[in-house]
C-alpha cells in the first residue's frame, strides 16, 4: 500500500518530511529536516539517506532532524528511514566536488566557454608551484599560471582576458589565453578583490581602505574609501552599475556596501559574519559567502535587504552563478558545483 504525506502515513509509522532548511548544501554542510514520525518508542535511530549515501545525524527528535551531508551523496533527494518505513523522497540540491588541493580566497570565475579559473593563493609572500588552475567544462584540472605570488582576486575583462590581483605586492596582471601573465599595473596597496564595470574600467579593492578605479588607458583614480578589512575586499557590480563591496573586519556584524557610480558609499546590509565572495542573480538578489545567525554558507540578500541562508557549508569563500542555473562554489581548499534554481547574469567574453 502506498502512503502519502497525510494522516494515514503517520498512523502507520511512515516518517513524513514537510520541509528542509536550507534547501542546498555542500558535503559537510548541515540540513535541518522538519516533519513528523522520525522516531518511535521501540524503533532504532532514524537514518537519512542522500540517494545511497547516509548522512550523520547531530540532532534527533520526532519532528526535527539535523543531518550532515555525506562526502559522496548520490541523487538529488533525501529520505528519512525509520525501521522498515521510508519517507517519500524530498528534493535537495547537493553539490559535488570537482577539484581539491586548491587555495581560493575569493570567487572563481567562469568564461563564456565554461572554463573555470581558480587560484592557489598560498601563504603570505610565498611562491607556490602553480598560481592559477584552469578547469575545463568536463572538469579536467590543469595548471594555468605559475609565476604569481599570492594571487587573490580574479575578473574577466570586456574582451575575455583574465585579470588577477596579487595582494603580496599590489600588482594586477593580465593573463593571455595560453597562460602567460604580464604585469598590467602596480601600486594598488594590498590588492584583493577586482571587478570590471560595463565600459571597461577596472575597480581594485586595497584592503587597507581604498577602492581604486583604473581606466582602460590605465589612469588611476581613488573611487571610494571604506573601513579597512582584516582579510580582503570582495567586489561585484549590480546590473544597474553600482558597485557592491564586502570586507571582513573583526566584527561578527559586518557590512556589505553599495557604492554609487559617483562614488557615494552606502550600507546595503549589516549583520553578516565574515562576508566574502559575492554574485548577483538575474533578479538582482545578492548571494554572499558568509555566516548568518551562526550558520556558514551562502546567504541571499534580496534587493530590499532581506537576508536568508540558502546553502550550508563550511569554509566557503566565494561563488560563481551561471546563467544556466549551475553554480560553482569555492571553499578554502576545494571547488564544488551544483544544479540550483538560481540563474546568474550573462558571462563576459
Amino acid at each position: 500500500m502506498k502512503f502519502g504525506f497525510g494522516a494515514t502515513a503517520e498512523k502507520n509509522g511512515i516518517p513524513r518530511i514537510d520541509r528542509i532548511f536550507p534547501t542546498a548544501a555542500i558535503p559537510g554542510g548541515e540540513i535541518t529536516i522538519h516533519g513528523s514520525g522520525f522516531t518511535s518508542r521501540l524503533g532504532p535511530r532514524p537514518v537519512v539517506r542522500f540517494g545511497e549515501a547516509e548522512g550523520a545525524l547531530s540532532l534527533v527528535s520526532s519532528n526535527r532532524l539535523i543531518v550532515r551531508v555525506p562526502e559522496n551523496p548520490t541523487g538529488n533527494s533525501l529520505q528519512v528511514v525509520q525501521s522498515d518505513n521510508e519517507s517519500q523522497p524530498f528534493p535537495v540540491s547537493v553539490a559535488f566536488q570537482i577539484a581539491d588541493n586548491l587555495h581560493p580566497v575569493a570567487n572563481p570565475v567562469v568564461d563564456s566557454s565554461g572554463n573555470i579559473y581558480v587560484t592557489f593563493s598560498g601563504p603570505r609572500g610565498q611562491r607556490v608551484p602553480v598560481s592559477l588552475y584552469k578547469i575545463a567544462s568536463n572538469y579536467s584540472v590543469k595548471p594555468y599560471v605559475t609565476s604569481l605570488i599570492n594571487p587573490t582576486g580574479l575578473a574577466l575583462g570586456p574582451n575575455g582576458d583574465l585579470f588577477v590581483s596579487c595582494r603580496h605586492d599590489g600588482t594586477i596582471h593580465r593573463v593571455t589565453p595560453d597562460g602567460r601573465s604580464q604585469q598590467w599595473i602596480e601600486g594598488m596597496g594590498v590588492a584583493t578583490g577586482i571587478a570590471f564595470d560595463r565600459v571597461g574600467n577596472l575597480f581594485v579593492g586595497d584592503r587597507s581602505g581604498t577602492i581604486f578605479k583604473i581606466s582602460p588607458e590605465r589612469e588611476i583614480f581613488v573611487f571610494a574609501t571604506l573601513e579597512p578589512s582584516v582579510a580582503a575586499y570582495h567586489l561585484v557590480f549590480h546590473p544597474s552599475g553600482e558597485l557592491f563591496v564586502s570586507g571582513p573586519t573583526t566584527s561578527s556584524y559586518d557590512r556589505v556596501y553599495r557604492i554609487t557610480q559617483g562614488g557615494e558609499v552606502h550600507v546595503f546590509y549589516r549583520g553578516l559574519g565574515r562576508p566574502q565572495g559575492m554574485a548577483f542573480d538575474r533578479e538582482s538578489n545578492l548571494y554572499i559567502a558568509a555566516s548568518l545567525g551562526g550558520r556558514r554558507g551562502i546567504v541571499r540578500v534580496s534587493p530590499d535587504g532581506r537576508a536568508e541562508h540558502v546553502l550550508n557549508g563550511p569554509a566557503l569563500v566565494g561563488l560563481a552563478l551561471l546563467p544556466s542555473g549551475r553554480a560553482i562554489v569555492a571553499a578554502n581548499s576545494a571547488l564544488f558545483t551544483l544544479d540550483w534554481d538560481v540563474h546568474g547574469l550573462p558571462l563576459p567574453g
